[in-house]
């Protein structure tokens, strides 16, 4: 997972790109590889490991042993990062995207948009939400 490869380099994700990543995944992402873009996001490991159902102390042993996490767990990391892009894209800067992150929003509930990244659906709402924001339509 470096800066060249597919998962951080969103624009256009065509056949051979989509063909790369599901490789990615089920190889499974080594640690260091996550921890490279891990630490451009606004989010903790604590909140990593609740976004990918592990518990801080297995985290730790991953960062320790730099590990290789699982095929489920690699298809979250490559949502998230995916979505992360995406909404860097559409407000201009990560410093702007991650304060929206971190804003509770009206539209989902008064509820701060990074609680939902933790599910396949919940960062499907995330994803229409920032298509709504992209084309302004904000209701």
């Amino acid at each position: 997972m470096e800066v060249s490869d597919p998962l951080i380099a969103y624009k256009s994700i065509d056949d051979g790109r989509v063909i790369s990543l599901i490789e990615m995944i089920r190889n499974g992402i080594k640690f260091p590889s996550f921890h490279l873009f891990a630490v451009k996001t606004p989010f903790s490991m604590s909140e990593w490991s609740s976004f990918l159902h592990i518990s801080d102390r297995t985290m730790q042993r991953y960062t320790k042993e730099k590990r290789t996490f699982d095929p489920l767990q690699s298809e979250k990391i490559v949502e998230i990062a995916l979505f992360y892009n995406k909404g860097t894209e559409v407000f201009g800067s990560p410093e702007k995207f991650n304060s929206w992150l971190e804003t509770d929003n009206l539209s989902l509930g008064k509820t701060k948009p990074k609680y939902f990244l933790d599910n396949s659906f919940g960062i499907g709402l995330l994803k229409d939400e920032l298509t709504r924001i992209e084309y302004g339509v904000l209701a």
